[in-house]
Protein backbone atom coordinates (compact mmCIF):
# COMPACT_ATOMS: atom_id res chain seq x y z
CA UNK A 1 0.00 0.00 0.00
CA UNK A 2 1.27 3.70 -1.29
CA UNK A 3 1.21 6.41 1.43
CA UNK A 4 2.05 9.45 -1.31
CA UNK A 5 -0.08 11.68 1.22
CA UNK A 6 2.82 11.67 3.85
CA UNK A 7 5.36 11.92 1.13
CA UNK A 8 4.16 14.58 -1.33
CA UNK A 9 6.30 17.18 -0.19
CA UNK A 10 8.63 19.19 -2.15
CA UNK A 11 11.55 17.87 -0.06
CA UNK A 12 10.83 13.88 -0.16
CA UNK A 13 10.35 14.17 -4.36
CA UNK A 14 13.69 16.17 -3.81
CA UNK A 15 15.47 13.24 -1.57
CA UNK A 16 14.35 10.91 -4.12
CA UNK A 17 16.04 12.65 -7.24
CA UNK A 18 18.74 12.84 -5.31
CA UNK A 19 19.02 9.02 -4.23
CA UNK A 20 18.35 8.21 -8.04
CA UNK A 21 21.19 10.53 -9.11
CA UNK A 22 23.69 8.85 -6.40
CA UNK A 23 22.26 5.15 -7.22
CA UNK A 24 21.26 5.03 -3.50
CA UNK A 25 18.04 3.39 -1.82
CA UNK A 26 16.45 6.31 0.77
CA UNK A 27 13.62 5.72 2.91
CA UNK A 28 11.77 8.11 5.79
CA UNK A 29 11.97 6.63 8.87
CA UNK A 30 11.35 6.65 12.70
CA UNK A 31 9.68 9.33 14.64
CA UNK A 32 7.88 11.03 11.15
CA UNK A 33 6.30 8.54 9.97
CA UNK A 34 4.67 7.12 13.41
CA UNK A 35 3.35 10.50 13.78
CA UNK A 36 2.26 11.06 10.76
CA UNK A 37 -0.03 8.27 11.49
CA UNK A 38 -1.16 9.19 14.69
CA UNK A 39 -1.65 12.61 13.01
CA UNK A 40 0.24 14.56 15.77
CA UNK A 41 0.57 17.72 13.18
CA UNK A 42 3.52 19.13 11.49
CA UNK A 43 6.68 17.54 11.56
CA UNK A 44 9.77 19.90 13.02
CA UNK A 45 12.29 17.03 12.05
CA UNK A 46 12.48 13.98 9.59
CA UNK A 47 14.88 11.30 9.89
CA UNK A 48 16.00 9.60 6.43
CA UNK A 49 17.90 6.64 6.35
CA UNK A 50 19.97 5.15 3.43
CA UNK A 51 21.33 2.20 2.26
CA UNK A 52 24.47 3.78 1.73
CA UNK A 53 25.94 6.84 2.20
CA UNK A 54 24.32 9.06 4.45
CA UNK A 55 26.29 12.10 3.87
CA UNK A 56 26.75 11.82 0.69
CA UNK A 57 22.94 11.66 -0.23
CA UNK A 58 22.57 15.12 2.18
CA UNK A 59 24.56 16.63 0.26
CA UNK A 60 23.38 15.66 -2.96
CA UNK A 61 19.94 16.53 -1.12
CA UNK A 62 21.50 20.21 -0.34
CA UNK A 63 22.88 21.05 -4.30
CA UNK A 64 19.01 20.11 -5.46
CA UNK A 65 17.33 22.45 -3.09
CA UNK A 66 16.94 25.88 -3.70
CA UNK A 67 19.88 28.13 -2.28
CA UNK A 68 21.57 24.53 -1.46
CA UNK A 69 20.88 24.61 2.72
CA UNK A 70 24.42 24.23 5.07
CA UNK A 71 25.25 20.83 5.59
CA UNK A 72 26.00 19.81 9.15
CA UNK A 73 28.30 16.32 8.86
CA UNK A 74 29.14 14.33 11.85
CA UNK A 75 31.68 12.05 10.45
CA UNK A 76 32.05 10.32 13.99
CA UNK A 77 28.85 9.33 13.70
CA UNK A 78 28.13 9.06 9.66
CA UNK A 79 25.54 11.32 9.83
CA UNK A 80 24.60 14.62 8.15
CA UNK A 81 21.92 17.33 9.15
CA UNK A 82 20.61 20.04 6.94
CA UNK A 83 17.58 22.57 7.54
CA UNK A 84 14.99 23.65 5.22
CA UNK A 85 12.04 25.36 5.85
CA UNK A 86 11.91 25.36 8.95
CA UNK A 87 12.29 21.15 9.61
CA UNK A 88 15.38 19.66 10.62
CA UNK A 89 16.43 16.73 8.25
CA UNK A 90 19.34 13.69 9.21
CA UNK A 91 20.99 11.49 6.79
CA UNK A 92 22.56 8.23 8.49
CA UNK A 93 23.54 5.49 6.50
CA UNK A 94 21.78 2.25 6.94
CA UNK A 95 23.41 0.23 9.50
CA UNK A 96 24.11 -2.80 12.28
CA UNK A 97 24.96 -2.87 15.95
CA UNK A 98 26.16 -4.46 18.74
CA UNK A 99 27.21 -3.44 22.13
CA UNK A 100 29.37 -4.03 25.04
CA UNK A 101 28.94 -4.69 28.15
CA UNK A 102 29.65 -1.35 29.63
CA UNK A 103 28.53 1.33 27.54
CA UNK A 104 25.36 2.29 25.08
CA UNK A 105 27.58 3.36 22.40
CA UNK A 106 27.55 0.60 19.90
CA UNK A 107 30.01 -0.33 17.43
CA UNK A 108 28.34 -0.02 13.64
CA UNK A 109 28.90 -1.60 10.39
CA UNK A 110 26.99 -0.78 7.12
CA UNK A 111 23.95 -2.75 6.44
CA UNK A 112 20.75 -3.23 4.96
CA UNK A 113 17.28 -1.37 5.50
CA UNK A 114 16.13 -4.99 7.59
CA UNK A 115 19.36 -4.43 9.50
CA UNK A 116 18.36 -0.78 10.48
CA UNK A 117 14.84 -1.34 11.38
CA UNK A 118 15.92 -4.53 13.39
CA UNK A 119 18.02 -2.22 15.63
CA UNK A 120 15.28 -0.09 16.20
CA UNK A 121 13.83 1.02 19.78
CA UNK A 122 10.20 0.03 19.34
CA UNK A 123 8.03 -1.19 16.34
CA UNK A 124 6.53 2.49 15.90
CA UNK A 125 9.91 3.49 15.50
CA UNK A 126 10.57 0.68 12.88
CA UNK A 127 8.30 2.30 10.35
CA UNK A 128 9.88 3.28 7.23
CA UNK A 129 8.66 4.40 3.83
CA UNK A 130 10.41 4.41 0.42
CA UNK A 131 11.21 7.29 -1.68
CA UNK A 132 12.47 5.24 -4.16
CA UNK A 133 11.50 5.24 -7.30
CA UNK A 134 10.49 1.97 -8.19
CA UNK A 135 8.23 1.53 -5.25
CA UNK A 136 8.10 5.46 -3.79
CA UNK A 137 5.42 5.38 -0.80
CA UNK A 138 5.54 2.03 -0.02
CA UNK A 139 5.47 1.33 3.62
CA UNK A 140 8.04 -0.87 5.21
CA UNK A 141 6.39 -2.20 8.26
CA UNK A 142 8.29 -5.56 9.18
CA UNK A 143 7.24 -5.78 12.94
CA UNK A 144 3.70 -4.92 12.59
CA UNK A 145 4.10 -1.57 14.05
CA UNK A 146 1.29 0.18 12.43
CA UNK A 147 -1.00 -2.68 14.20
CA UNK A 148 0.69 -1.20 17.75
CA UNK A 149 -0.38 1.81 16.92
CA UNK A 150 -3.65 0.98 16.81
CA UNK A 151 -3.78 -0.92 19.59
CA UNK A 152 -1.35 1.98 21.20
CA UNK A 153 1.00 -0.62 22.26
CA UNK A 154 5.00 -0.22 23.01
CA UNK A 155 6.97 -3.21 22.44
CA UNK A 156 10.43 -4.24 21.03
CA UNK A 157 11.28 -5.18 17.57
CA UNK A 158 13.52 -8.22 18.77
CA UNK A 159 14.20 -9.33 22.30
CA UNK A 160 13.19 -6.82 24.58
CA UNK A 161 15.76 -8.47 27.12
CA UNK A 162 18.59 -7.90 24.61
CA UNK A 163 17.13 -4.37 23.57
CA UNK A 164 17.10 -2.59 26.72
CA UNK A 165 20.31 -4.38 28.43
CA UNK A 166 22.36 -3.13 25.10
CA UNK A 167 21.01 0.44 25.71
CA UNK A 168 19.69 0.99 28.33
CA UNK A 169 18.69 4.73 27.54
CA UNK A 170 15.14 2.80 25.39
CA UNK A 171 13.51 1.58 28.84
CA UNK A 172 13.05 5.72 29.25
CA UNK A 173 12.48 6.38 26.04
CA UNK A 174 9.29 3.43 26.62
CA UNK A 175 8.31 5.40 29.60
CA UNK A 176 8.21 8.74 27.99
CA UNK A 177 6.55 7.40 24.40
CA UNK A 178 4.10 5.41 26.95
CA UNK A 179 3.22 9.32 28.69
CA UNK A 180 3.28 11.29 25.61
CA UNK A 181 1.04 8.96 23.83
CA UNK A 182 -0.80 7.26 26.52
CA UNK A 183 0.23 3.90 25.34
CA UNK A 184 0.71 0.55 27.64
CA UNK A 185 4.10 -1.23 27.79
CA UNK A 186 3.52 -4.51 26.69
CA UNK A 187 4.58 -6.68 29.40
CA UNK A 188 7.01 -8.36 28.02
CA UNK A 189 8.55 -5.15 27.32
CA UNK A 190 7.76 -3.80 31.11
CA UNK A 191 9.28 -6.98 32.66
CA UNK A 192 12.06 -6.29 30.91
CA UNK A 193 12.48 -2.89 31.90
CA UNK A 194 12.57 -4.20 35.43
CA UNK A 195 14.89 -6.75 35.15
CA UNK A 196 17.45 -4.25 33.67
CA UNK A 197 16.67 -1.26 35.58
CA UNK A 198 20.09 -1.82 37.40
CA UNK A 199 21.54 -0.97 33.63
CA UNK A 200 20.72 2.69 34.04
CA UNK A 201 24.14 3.40 35.75
CA UNK A 202 25.89 3.13 32.16
CA UNK A 203 23.37 6.07 30.97
CA UNK A 204 24.63 10.36 31.66
CA UNK A 205 22.69 11.85 33.83
CA UNK A 206 21.76 14.39 31.38
CA UNK A 207 20.13 11.79 29.23
CA UNK A 208 18.24 10.60 32.04
CA UNK A 209 17.35 14.55 32.82
CA UNK A 210 16.38 15.11 29.28
CA UNK A 211 13.90 12.06 29.91
CA UNK A 212 12.61 13.17 32.62
CA UNK A 213 11.66 16.69 31.03
CA UNK A 214 9.92 15.24 28.40
CA UNK A 215 7.62 13.51 30.75
CA UNK A 216 7.43 16.28 32.85
CA UNK A 217 6.09 18.01 29.81
CA UNK A 218 3.35 15.66 29.08
CA UNK A 219 -0.31 15.97 29.58
CA UNK A 220 -0.38 13.26 31.98
CA UNK A 221 3.16 13.29 33.81
CA UNK A 222 2.01 10.63 36.69
CA UNK A 223 1.72 7.61 33.90
CA UNK A 224 5.48 7.98 33.43
CA UNK A 225 6.19 8.08 37.24
CA UNK A 226 4.22 5.48 38.38
CA UNK A 227 5.94 3.50 35.63
CA UNK A 228 9.63 4.51 36.85
CA UNK A 229 8.83 3.86 40.29
CA UNK A 230 7.25 0.46 39.55
CA UNK A 231 10.09 -0.88 37.31
CA UNK A 232 12.65 0.44 40.17
CA UNK A 233 14.15 3.34 37.81
CA UNK A 234 12.62 5.88 39.87
CA UNK A 235 14.69 5.03 43.04
CA UNK A 236 17.90 5.23 41.28
CA UNK A 237 16.98 8.60 39.57
CA UNK A 238 15.03 10.74 42.62
CA UNK A 239 15.00 8.71 45.53
CA UNK A 240 13.44 11.41 47.41
CA UNK A 241 10.20 11.31 45.65
CA UNK A 242 10.44 6.96 46.41
CA UNK A 243 11.04 8.10 49.86
CA UNK A 244 7.48 9.65 50.30
CA UNK A 245 6.35 6.40 49.59
CA UNK A 246 3.63 4.31 51.87
CA UNK A 247 1.36 5.12 55.32
CA UNK A 248 2.36 4.70 58.75
CA UNK A 249 -0.08 4.36 61.38
CA UNK A 250 0.47 4.80 64.75
CA UNK A 251 -2.05 4.54 67.34
CA UNK A 252 -4.78 4.63 64.94
CA UNK A 253 -3.40 7.50 63.40
CA UNK A 254 -2.59 7.62 59.51
CA UNK A 255 -0.68 10.44 57.24
CA UNK A 256 -1.51 10.36 53.68
CA UNK A 257 0.41 8.47 51.04
CA UNK A 258 2.74 11.66 49.83
CA UNK A 259 4.47 10.19 46.58
CA UNK A 260 0.82 9.35 45.17
CA UNK A 261 -0.32 12.66 46.39
CA UNK A 262 2.84 13.96 44.72
CA UNK A 263 1.73 13.09 41.45
CA UNK A 264 -2.22 13.74 41.53
CA UNK A 265 -0.23 17.28 42.33
CA UNK A 266 1.94 17.61 39.55
CA UNK A 267 -0.92 15.94 37.05
CA UNK A 268 -3.32 19.33 38.79
CA UNK A 269 -0.49 21.55 37.82
CA UNK A 270 -0.21 20.07 34.03
CA UNK A 271 -3.44 21.14 33.23
CA UNK A 272 -2.61 24.79 34.27
CA UNK A 273 0.87 25.60 32.94
CA UNK A 274 3.40 24.19 30.33
CA UNK A 275 6.50 25.97 32.68
CA UNK A 276 8.36 22.70 33.07
CA UNK A 277 10.00 23.78 36.26
CA UNK A 278 6.90 24.81 38.05
CA UNK A 279 6.03 20.81 37.06
CA UNK A 280 9.30 20.33 39.31
CA UNK A 281 8.74 22.18 42.06
CA UNK A 282 5.59 20.23 42.24
CA UNK A 283 7.13 17.54 41.72
CA UNK A 284 9.71 18.02 44.51
CA UNK A 285 7.39 20.62 46.51
CA UNK A 286 6.82 17.96 49.39
CA UNK A 287 10.27 15.79 49.36
CA UNK A 288 11.17 17.64 52.58
CA UNK A 289 8.34 15.44 54.26
CA UNK A 290 10.32 11.89 54.25
CA UNK A 291 13.24 13.43 56.63
CA UNK A 292 10.98 15.61 58.94
CA UNK A 293 8.00 12.83 59.64
CA UNK A 294 7.50 12.51 63.18
CA UNK A 295 4.76 11.07 65.63
CA UNK A 296 3.38 13.06 68.50
CA UNK A 297 0.69 11.59 70.92
CA UNK A 298 -0.55 15.52 70.88
CA UNK A 299 -0.90 16.07 67.29
CA UNK A 300 -0.45 12.84 65.30
CA UNK A 301 2.01 12.85 62.19
CA UNK A 302 3.88 16.21 62.11
CA UNK A 303 6.21 17.43 59.26
CA UNK A 304 7.37 20.44 61.10
CA UNK A 305 10.10 23.01 58.63
CA UNK A 306 9.54 20.46 55.51
CA UNK A 307 9.24 23.50 53.05
CA UNK A 308 12.72 24.10 54.19
CA UNK A 309 14.45 21.35 54.57
CA UNK A 310 12.77 20.34 51.15
CA UNK A 311 14.00 23.43 49.53
CA UNK A 312 17.81 22.68 50.85
CA UNK A 313 17.83 19.25 49.09
CA UNK A 314 16.28 20.74 45.79
CA UNK A 315 19.79 21.87 45.75
CA UNK A 316 20.94 18.41 46.47
CA UNK A 317 19.19 16.86 43.84
CA UNK A 318 19.84 19.29 40.68
CA UNK A 319 23.75 18.75 41.60
CA UNK A 320 23.42 15.11 41.91
CA UNK A 321 21.83 14.71 38.97
CA UNK A 322 23.70 17.35 36.83
CA UNK A 323 21.07 19.69 36.22
CA UNK A 324 21.38 24.05 35.94
CA UNK A 325 22.37 24.91 39.30
CA UNK A 326 20.95 28.70 38.09
CA UNK A 327 17.96 30.87 38.21
CA UNK A 328 15.76 27.82 37.20
CA UNK A 329 16.82 25.97 40.67
CA UNK A 330 16.72 29.26 42.42
CA UNK A 331 13.26 29.50 41.71
CA UNK A 332 12.57 25.53 42.08
CA UNK A 333 13.53 26.19 45.93
CA UNK A 334 11.51 29.47 46.17
CA UNK A 335 8.44 27.22 45.28
CA UNK A 336 9.43 24.64 47.63
CA UNK A 337 10.23 26.76 50.46
CA UNK A 338 6.71 28.97 49.93
CA UNK A 339 4.80 26.18 49.32
CA UNK A 340 2.54 26.25 52.22
CA UNK A 341 2.58 30.16 52.92
CA UNK A 342 -0.44 30.93 51.01
CA UNK A 343 -2.14 27.81 52.53
CA UNK A 344 -1.78 28.69 56.17
CA UNK A 345 -2.89 32.42 54.67
CA UNK A 346 -6.17 31.44 53.08
CA UNK A 347 -7.44 30.81 56.40
CA UNK A 348 -7.32 33.73 57.73
CA UNK A 349 -6.30 36.47 55.11
CA UNK A 350 -4.64 39.67 56.74
CA UNK A 351 -3.34 42.69 55.06
CA UNK A 352 -0.07 42.04 57.05
CA UNK A 353 0.55 38.30 55.97
CA UNK A 354 -0.76 38.63 52.38
CA UNK A 355 2.04 41.62 51.77
CA UNK A 356 4.87 39.48 53.45
CA UNK A 357 3.66 36.90 50.71
CA UNK A 358 3.30 38.87 48.09
CA UNK A 359 7.28 40.51 48.87
CA UNK A 360 8.74 36.93 49.29
CA UNK A 361 7.35 35.46 46.10
CA UNK A 362 7.97 38.61 44.22
CA UNK A 363 7.42 38.14 40.54
CA UNK A 364 6.60 34.44 41.36
CA UNK A 365 3.72 35.56 42.93
CA UNK A 366 1.47 33.84 40.35
CA UNK A 367 3.42 30.45 40.05
CA UNK A 368 2.94 30.00 43.61
CA UNK A 369 -0.53 30.71 43.70
CA UNK A 370 -1.03 27.93 40.99
CA UNK A 371 0.83 25.64 42.92
CA UNK A 372 -0.70 25.76 45.57
CA UNK A 373 -4.13 25.26 43.63
CA UNK A 374 -2.81 22.37 42.48
CA UNK A 375 -2.08 20.97 46.15
CA UNK A 376 -5.40 20.78 46.99
CA UNK A 377 -6.39 16.83 46.10
CA UNK A 378 -8.87 16.32 48.59
CA UNK A 379 -11.90 13.31 47.54
CA UNK A 380 -14.27 15.78 49.50
CA UNK A 381 -16.36 18.11 46.86
CA UNK A 382 -17.19 20.08 50.06
CA UNK A 383 -13.74 20.85 51.17
CA UNK A 384 -12.45 20.88 47.44
CA UNK A 385 -14.88 23.57 47.24
CA UNK A 386 -14.26 25.55 50.05
CA UNK A 387 -10.62 25.43 49.48
CA UNK A 388 -10.43 26.93 45.97
CA UNK A 389 -12.69 29.61 47.17
CA UNK A 390 -10.58 30.36 50.25
CA UNK A 391 -7.62 30.78 47.40
CA UNK A 392 -9.94 33.36 45.11
CA UNK A 393 -9.76 35.27 48.21
CA UNK A 394 -5.86 35.12 48.85
CA UNK A 395 -5.77 36.30 44.83
CA UNK A 396 -8.43 38.95 45.23
CA UNK A 397 -6.64 39.91 48.43
CA UNK A 398 -2.81 40.08 46.79
CA UNK A 399 -4.35 42.25 43.58
CA UNK A 400 -5.93 44.94 46.70
CA UNK A 401 -2.13 44.88 48.25
CA UNK A 402 -0.19 44.93 45.06
CA UNK A 403 -1.97 48.55 43.95
CA UNK A 404 -2.30 50.04 47.31
CA UNK A 405 1.13 48.77 48.78
CA UNK A 406 3.61 48.29 45.73
CA UNK A 407 5.60 45.79 48.11
CA UNK A 408 6.37 43.78 45.17
CA UNK A 409 10.27 43.44 45.19
CA UNK A 410 10.19 46.50 46.56
CA UNK A 411 13.34 48.27 48.47
CA UNK A 412 12.70 50.65 51.32
CA UNK A 413 12.00 53.99 50.06
CA UNK A 414 14.86 55.41 52.14
CA UNK A 415 18.71 54.27 51.11
CA UNK A 416 21.85 53.09 52.83
CA UNK A 417 23.43 56.75 51.92
CA UNK A 418 20.37 58.77 53.09
CA UNK A 419 20.56 57.52 56.46
CA UNK A 420 24.57 57.84 56.48
CA UNK A 421 24.08 61.49 55.92
CA UNK A 422 20.91 61.86 58.10
CA UNK A 423 23.35 60.73 61.31
CA UNK A 424 26.68 61.20 60.16
CA UNK A 425 27.54 57.67 59.93
CA UNK A 426 30.68 55.65 58.19
CA UNK A 427 29.24 51.62 57.03
CA UNK A 428 28.42 50.32 60.04
CA UNK A 429 25.51 47.74 61.84
CA UNK A 430 23.22 50.05 62.76
CA UNK A 431 22.60 51.26 59.09
CA UNK A 432 20.91 47.39 58.41
CA UNK A 433 19.51 47.61 61.13
CA UNK A 434 17.44 50.92 60.45
CA UNK A 435 16.66 49.68 56.82
CA UNK A 436 15.76 46.25 58.41
CA UNK A 437 13.00 48.06 60.51
CA UNK A 438 11.88 50.39 57.53
CA UNK A 439 11.07 47.29 55.32
CA UNK A 440 9.38 45.58 58.84
CA UNK A 441 7.14 48.52 59.31
CA UNK A 442 6.15 48.72 55.68
CA UNK A 443 5.47 44.59 55.55
CA UNK A 444 3.43 45.46 59.00
CA UNK A 445 1.35 48.25 57.71
CA UNK A 446 2.53 50.48 60.66
CA UNK A 447 3.88 52.61 57.72
CA UNK A 448 2.57 53.52 54.09
CA UNK A 449 4.98 52.56 51.51
CA UNK A 450 6.09 55.91 50.72
CA UNK A 451 9.04 58.46 51.24
CA UNK A 452 7.93 60.59 54.15
CA UNK A 453 6.64 58.07 56.40
CA UNK A 454 9.82 56.23 55.94
CA UNK A 455 12.09 59.33 56.39
CA UNK A 456 10.34 60.05 59.91
CA UNK A 457 10.01 56.49 60.62
CA UNK A 458 14.05 55.90 60.29
CA UNK A 459 14.75 59.46 62.48
CA UNK A 460 12.50 57.82 65.11
CA UNK A 461 14.22 54.24 64.78
CA UNK A 462 18.06 56.47 64.84
CA UNK A 463 16.83 58.18 68.15
CA UNK A 464 16.20 54.60 69.56
CA UNK A 465 19.54 53.21 68.19
CA UNK A 466 21.23 56.35 70.39
CA UNK A 467 22.23 58.05 66.82
CA UNK A 468 21.91 62.10 67.27
CA UNK A 469 21.11 63.52 63.51
CA UNK A 470 23.62 65.28 61.67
Amino acid sequence: MKYTEAISSEIFAIISQASKEINTESYVIGGFVRDYFLKRGNAKDIDVVAVGSGIKLALKVSELLPNAPKVQVFKTYGTAMLRYKEVEIEFVGARKESYTEDSRNPEVVSGSLQDDQNRRDFTINALAISLNKANYGVLLDPFNGIKDLETKIIKTPLNPDITYSDDPLRMLRAIRFATQLNFKIEKSSLDAISKNSHRLKIITRERIVDELHKILASSKPSIGFLLLEKTNLLQQILPELTALKGVEEVEGQKHKDNFYHTLEVVDNISENTNDVWLRWAALLHDIGKAPTKKFSKKVGWTFHAHEFVGSKMVYKLFKRLKMPLNNKMKFVQKMVLLSSRPIVLASEVTDSAVRRLVFDAGDDINSLMTLCEADITTKNPKKFKRYHLNFELVREKIKEVEERDRVRNFQPPVTGEEIMKAFSLRPCKEIGIIKEAIKEAILDGKIPNEYKASYDFMIEKGKELGLQLA
